[in-house]
């Protein structure tokens, strides 16, 4: 089972379409909770999470501070990191479950790929296989990791500038598993 936690600060129009992919996970059982890590939204962020029965944790303070918070009050083993606005392809429910069952050999965590639109063309079709290959891991991938290797890792940092990129650093590439599920992040 899986605790999604995604960071807002008046996002509910991003909220929205993260929620809706999320919904079969629910159905299936993968999803236990969705906890909306809130930094004090004045829009109607929290009306978006109390009508699709989300967790609202209001916490005032750095990003790292509230997705710290989130992972405390996390009841699932697993978590997952999303960005408001960011879209999981359908499959994903399924690669997933996959490797919450059997894990990756070496692997402490996982990212989903990066959906972006084919621009068309062979030059564009190497610089996504070029950035699918080598680029590090990206916060817009989203993060799948569990509990208790995020408790030993020490969590977001509270003080960093980017918490999120931050964290996947501290991780280390080489530890994180790439997904063939495609994340698409908002406005793509």
């Amino acid at each position: 089972m899986l605790s999604v936690i995604i960071a807002t600060l008046d996002s509910e129009r991003a909220l929205v379409p993260t929620l809706a992919a999320l919904v079969p996970g629910a159905t299936a059982g993968l999803v236990s909770e969705v906890i909306i890590a809130d930094g004090g939204s004045t829009d109607d962020t929290a009306a978006v999470a109390d009508v699709a029965g989300c967790n609202f944790l209001r916490t005032e303070g750095a990003l790292g501070e509230r997705l710290q918070a989130a992972a405390a009050a996390a009841r699932a083993p697993w978590l997952l990191f999303l960005r408001p606005g960011t879209v999981l392809d359908t499959p994903w429910i399924r690669e997933v479950g996959a490797f919450l069952e059997r894990g990756s050999p070496g692997m402490q965590a996982a990212v989903f790929q990066r959906g972006l639109p084919p621009q068309g063309g062979v030059r564009e079709a190497l610089a996504m296989l070029g950035r699918a290959l080598f680029a590090k891991p990206q916060p817009e991938q989203g993060l799948l990791v569990a509990k208790d290797a995020y408790r030993r890792l020490g969590g977001h940092s509270e003080a960093a500038a980017d918490p999120e990129a931050e964290f996947l650093r501290r991780i280390g590439r080489r530890q994180i598993a790439v997904l063939r599920t495609r994340a698409f992040p908002p406005n793509t």
